[in-house]
Formats: C-alpha cells, sequence, structure tokens
C-alpha cells in the first residue's frame, strides 16, 4: 500500500500545542501517515480517512463534520469521531457506519449505499432497516423501501436498543440527539450486546447547527468516555472497524 493511500488527516484539535501527540504516536507506529490540512484542501489530498476531534475541548468539531458532509467533494471522506481530552488522552471512539446531511440528498444516499455493497442482497433476502427518530425520518424510509428493505420505526433511543437486541436488522439510521439520547450513546449500547455488536449504525444530522447546539451535544458525550484512556491496540481496532 502507497504511503498517500496511508495517509489520515487529524482535525479538531486546535492549536494546543502536544494536544495531538497520542492520536498521532498510535497512528503512526502503525505505519498510517498523519498530518493536518485545511477544510479548502481536503478534496486535493484525497486521504484515507479524517480523525475528528469532537470532544468539548476540540476546535469546532461539529461545524468541521457538517462542511465536510455538506460538500460534494468531501462527503464521502470516511470520518471516525474521538473524544480527545484536554491534554489529548484518547478517551472515546465512535465507529459510525457514516453521516448523511437532511433535508436527505435521496440520489447521493443510494448511490452511497450501493458503494458499499449495502443493497446488494435485497432481491434475495427480506432485510429490515431500523430508523430512529422522534417523529420518523419519511424520506429516509422511502429511499429504504425502494431500495427493497422492510422499514421499522423507533422513536427513542430505549426503544431502538430493544427493537434490535431481537430483531435481526441489517443497518440503523439515528438522528443524531434524540429525545432520551445521542446518537453516540445508542451506538455505544448497541456495541455491547452479541446481536447488534457488528450493527452499521448512520447518523442523520440537520444541514446547520448553532453554537448552542454543537455546545450541547459536546455536553452529552463526556459520560460515554472512559475513565482509562484507550490503548493503542483499542484505538486501532476501532479504526479498522470503521
Amino acid at each position: 500500500m502507497s504511503e498517500t493511500s496511508r495517509e489520515l488527516l487529524l482535525l479538531g484539535i486546535g492549536d494546543v500545542p502536544g494536544r495531538g501527540d497520542t492520536v498521532t504516536s498510535y497512528l503512526t507506529r502503525a505505519g498510517y501517515r498523519l498530518s493536518t490540512a485545511t477544510l479548502p484542501e481536503l478534496p486535493e489530498r484525497k486521504p484515507l480517512g479524517i480523525v475528528l476531534d469532537i470532544s468539548p475541548f476540540s476546535h469546532d468539531g461539529w461545524g468541521i463534520l457538517l462542511d465536510l458532509k455538506k460538500n460534494h467533494r468531501t462527503r464521502d471522506i470516511p470520518v471516525l469521531p474521538v473524544y480527545l481530552s484536554e491534554e489529548g488522552k484518547v478517551g472515546g471512539i465512535f465507529p459510525v457506519a457514516g453521516f448523511f446531511i437532511l433535508p436527505l440528498d435521496t440520489e447521493y444516499l443510494l448511490e452511497k449505499l450501493a458503494l458499499i455493497g449495502m443493497t446488494d442482497d435485497t432481491e434475495m433476502w427480506d432485510l429490515q432497516t431500523l430508523i430512529v427518530s422522534r417523529k420518523g425520518e419519511e424520506s429516509v424510509a422511502k429511499v429504504m423501501i425502494t431500495a427493497g428493505f422492510d422499514v421499522v420505526n423507533a422513536y427513542t433511543g430505549k426503544e431502538a436498543v430493544a427493537l434490535a437486541s431481537i430483531g435481526p436488522f441489517y443497518m440503523a439510521f439515528s438522528l443524531l440527539m434524540l429525545p432520551d439520547m445521542p446518537a453516540f450513546e445508542l451506538l455505544e449500547k448497541c456495541s455491547h450486546h452479541p446481536r447488534t455488536r457488528n450493527l452499521p449504525i448512520f447518523i442523520l444530522m440537520r444541514d446547520e447547527l448553532k453554537e448552542g447546539e454543537k455546545k450541547a451535544i459536546s455536553r452529552e458525550i463526556p459520560h460515554l468516555v472512559r475513565k482509562k484512556e484507550l490503548s493503542q491496540e483499542e484505538f486501532l481496532l476501532a479504526l479498522r472497524r470503521r
């Protein structure tokens, strides 16, 4: 594999000296080339992926994520959200299957799912998609039905966990913020159950977040963070799953 094909970008950590040292050491020891870039540079860089700090100590991590996913030239770059402490310790990693922006680009969603092989078996099997949203997401449901999936709605994170633990879902979509928990908490809960451990969960985000909303979302993340820093092995395992 060439050096370019193993390039990862680290975004959102701000300009605090040394704050990205732990992540950098984890990845460079594993053979990745880690660097930084500005958003305008990303379309030309074509990195393997982006490691993005979305902690309360990040430099507008949520704004960066929105900018990436709203831009047609960068929305296909895989993003791995992580929680870095104020000192840069790795407290959490969230291997989301992907992000889609609302209002939904339905053609893009179908193309993306086909590209990653998520629609290959719909003619052979009866496959179910779980959609987790306060009111249901009709645009997403229509696309998934068109693609050959049966759709099941859950209206809270707790209901989604209950349904997913008893039903064989092929994939799931969740709003970023649910009535009872953020989508990252839903992801965390599913990761601990044998039936849902490998369930691909895509997160749906509105195309604009106010500063107060970004801060509110960031405040929901720390209670998912481990007291003990993630080791290099744990970090790389989650990265490769993503």
